[in-house]
């Protein structure tokens, strides 16, 4: 009988974490959490895995999937963290089980968890009154203000505000849209800004034991309307300042919402104070590109999560307690785009001069024929990506100038 894992909602890298079990001789079964695929992710890839379960609640996805015995049951997105906590303690499993799911998910529970563990974090007030949100500000004299969703992500409708007047309509703002799972909000969330270089730091966990698989500096672009854009993912080497603080924090923030099994992704700002978490996910980085990071990182965060579940003795005697060994200077470059209208095509041809740029590994091209194309105000919004990695950090920076030179032929409108 075949060993199987369940996955549930493996939308975008999700789609890493089949190939990744199928290598160490597992199968993946995906569970679908709601009844319609939700639009505004890069779908599952279903001809991974051994079949869909789309489940009415987790009992009944339990009741399923019982006969299979699986090994484990992971989230392969964002949207998939609570409901595999509560599938995988239904059925026994090793999980990070429910009772602080929702820290893993509803930003101010997050911060709130950190805030009861002595841990430092932002101060904050969520409501779904804008006028609310600017009286706790003034009352609070918090001074600059981030105001974004509860429980979205991708700096999905994250807006920076200066004063009391732009808080209200930034929570006008997300109060009036759904967040990226196509949920609506129902409560916005104000924090104060942590002033600061930002920067990500992923791991995959086994039983509490950890393997830090690479930590990235934020490089980021004021768009000039109160909204802050990723620009580069810049990888730093494990031994530079101020790395091994970045990692030792995450390990405090990790053990307080009871984050033990599998990956995490977690974004911290560096204050003068020192390290504090603008949040964390329960599952892989969403730019991970396997082969790209075998290259500069020797592994990657899915390989090394399906070894986590799969083999957990193997993973614990390569991996615990271990970080990883920079090979190459990386990154990633999300671009943005002043494009406002329906595509109409992808110019191939640019998209292969940039493919072609000694330095480039992958380019990844969003937008197809028809879709509507908008000036990038957030990460989902982001026309394409670009993997670089080089021995040779003066090219990795010639390609990136390149790259801008090209990036607004990439698209032809209608």
């Amino acid at each position: 009988m075949s060993e199987f894992v369940a996955i549930v909602d493996g939308y975008s890298s999700g789609n890493f974490l089949p190939p990744a079990f199928a290598r160490l001789g597992v199968e993946a079964v995906h569970v679908q959490s709601t009844p319609q695929l939700i639009g505004q992710l890069a779908p599952p890839l279903f001809d991974r895995y051994r079949y869909n379960i789309i489940a009415a609640d987790a009992e009944a996805a339990a009741r399923e999937l019982a006969g299979l015995q699986p090994k484990a049951v992971l989230a392969g997105a964002e949207f998939g963290v609570r409901f595999a906590d509560e599938l995988g303690e239904r059925l026994g499993l090793r999980t990070n089980g429910t009772r602080l799911s929702a820290t893993r998910r509803d930003k101010y529970l997050m911060i709130e968890a950190l805030r009861a563990a002595g841990i430092r974090c932002a101060r904050q007030h969520r409501s779904s009154d804008p006028e609310e949100l600017r009286a706790w500000a003034e009352r609070e004299d918090v001074g600059t203000v981030v105001v974004k969703p509860i429980s979205s992500s991708g700096s999905d409708n994250v807006h920076i505000c200066g004063d009391g007047e732009a808080i209200v309509q930034a929570a006008r703002s997300v109060m009036s849209a759904a967040d990226l799972f196509q949920q609506p909000n129902t409560e916005v969330l104000a924090q104060s800004f942590l002033p600061g270089p930002e920067y990500v730091v992923d791991v995959v966990c086994c039983e509490g034991e950890r393997y830090v698989c690479g930590v990235w500096e934020y490089d980021k672009r004021d768009t000039g309307s109160g909204r802050r854009v990723y620009d580069r993912n810049i990888l730093l080497d494990p031994r530079q300042e101020p790395v091994p603080e970045l990692v030792d924090y995450v390990g405090t923030v990790l053990e307080a919402l009871a984050i033990r099994n599998g990956p995490a992704h977690a974004e911290v700002v560096m204050t003068p104070s020192g390290p504090a978490l603008v949040e964390i996910a329960a599952r892989l980085n969403g730019g991970m590109r396997p082969g790209f990071h075998d290259r500069c990182l020797g592994t990657n965060q899915a390989t090394a999560t399906a070894l986590a579940y799969a083999r957990p003795d193997e993973f614990l005697g390569q991996y615990g307690g271990r970080t990883y060994t920079k090979l190459l200077d990386a990154v990633v470059h999300h671009t943005t785009t002043s494009l406002d209208g329906i595509v109409a095509g992808v110019d191939q041809s640019v998209v292969d001069d940039i493919t072609a740029l000694p330095t480039v590994y992958e380019v990844n091209v969003k937008y197809r024929p028809g879709r509507r194309i908008r000036p990038t105000v957030d990460l989902p919004s982001s026309p394409f990506t670009v993997y670089m990695a080089s021995e040779d950090a003066a090219a990795l920076e010639a390609d990136y100038k390149a790259v801008n030179v090209l990036k607004e032929r990439v698209y032809r409108l209608a």
